[in-house]
């Protein structure tokens, strides 16, 4: 919107010229979210407390440590994601081209799932307990946008010629051709990415900093493959446009910074799954648009840990009626190990930075 209106003036001073580059609007969009995060924060908490948007910790005979740890916590305020997804969608108005495909895409699938996300969460509040959305009504939201996502992009491709391709890590030219099996695999993404950033929801700080470093990475890889120069030289795939998503995944690292600062333990506020559903369906959305829906896995490692914890110890526990982990999520494995909640949350973030680290990599080693 502002971006908009700015350009037109690029012919009457050389100063205006440069909101054409997307790092200039990429750096302003991180900074509008940041401190949109951090003003309007206490605020927005302030209006959660009021409203009495808290979960109570539910008593689990199994783990009664565990309800100890996270007693304390009843009375947070959650739906904080409304505080991220404000911030995001202010920065994207601000300096994004909301012309562009690619952004109007990725704005659409993190509202609607952002909207799933609170309908749960009031639900949760209304009827104080952990259960809000029947499972397989929200399991039902996530399939039909990625069905939504995978059905547009079947039949409006971003890349004509490789439409319904995937790009594999480490190889140049390998290439493999879906086809209309796209559509599901779309599905799978967009599934699997926002229920396992759902699943790392569990520790103040946790998700949200292992998200701001996904973003992070998503930035970089968003921005050279949106480069022609740089595609070229790294013999990737260029999209025209793609680099407009620099400026969402810039204001999504913003937003969490600033939503870190009261989320950080001992939290103030949590994100509920208004921001957890929202973003991590984002991330694999994105990773859908700019053809790096492989290279998500490396990028979001920590969070494919936390969920194959989880499907590890129900397949074993089905199959051999023993746990492999004390609890699941894995971060409720260290718990219960005697492992300090800040411990757990740095070391989880360490392990995220390494990943990141290793799918930018992927960028050359190929």
């Amino acid at each position: 919107m502002l971006y908009q209106l700015l350009i037109r003036f690029k012919d009457l001073h050389i100063v205006f010229n440069v909101f054409r580059y997307i790092t200039v609007r990429a750096g302003l969009a991180a900074l509008t979210a940041l401190l949109a995060s951090i003003i309007f924060g206490p605020l927005i908490i302030k209006r959660l407390k009021r409203l009495r948007t808290s979960q109570k910790a539910v008593e689990d005979e199994k783990y009664p440590i565990l309800y100890r740890l996270h007693r304390e916590k009843s009375g947070t305020p959650t739906m904080g994601g409304l505080l991220i997804l404000g911030a995001i969608l202010l920065a994207c108005l601000l300096w994004a081209d909301l012309g562009n495909r690619f952004v109007q895409l990725i704005l659409f699938a993190t509202l609607w799932l952002g909207t799933l996300g609170f309908i749960d969460d009031l639900l949760k509040i209304k009827k104080k307990s952990t259960e809000g959305l029947r499972p397989l009504v929200k399991l039902g939201g996530q399939i039909a946008l990625g069905f939504m996502i995978g059905l547009y992009l079947f039949r409006h491709p971003l890349i004509p010629e490789y439409g319904t391709c995937l790009t594999v890590p480490f190889f140049k030219n390998v290439l493999p051709d879906l086809g209309w099996l796209y559509i599901p695999f779309a599905i799978l993404v967009i599934v699997a990415s926002s229920n396992a950033v759902n699943l790392t929801n569990g520790l103040d700080g946790l998700a949200i900093g292992s998200l701001l470093i996904a973003g992070g990475a998503f930035a970089g890889l968003s921005y050279v493959t949106g480069h022609s120069g740089m595609a070229k030289y790294l013999n990737i795939l260029h999209m025209s446009g793609a680099g407009e998503l620099t400026i969402f995944c810039s204001a999504l690292v913003g937003a969490g910074l600033g939503f870190l600062w009261f989320n950080a333990y001992p939290a103030q506020v949590i994100m509920g799954d208004t921001g957890s559903l929202a973003l991590g369906g984002a991330l694999g959305t994105i990773a859908i648009l700019i053809k790096k829906e492989i290279i998500l896995l490396i990028v979001g490692g920590l969070f494919v840990l936390e969920a194959l914890s989880v499907i590890i110890q129900v397949a074993s526990y089905k199959m051999r009626k023993k746990r492999v982990f004390l609890m699941t999520p894995l971060h409720h494995h260290f718990e219960l190990l005697g492992w300090k909640e800040p411990k757990i949350i740095i070391r989880f973030w360490i392990i995220a930075i390494i990943f990141a680290l290793l799918s930018l990599g992927t960028l050359k080693l190929r």
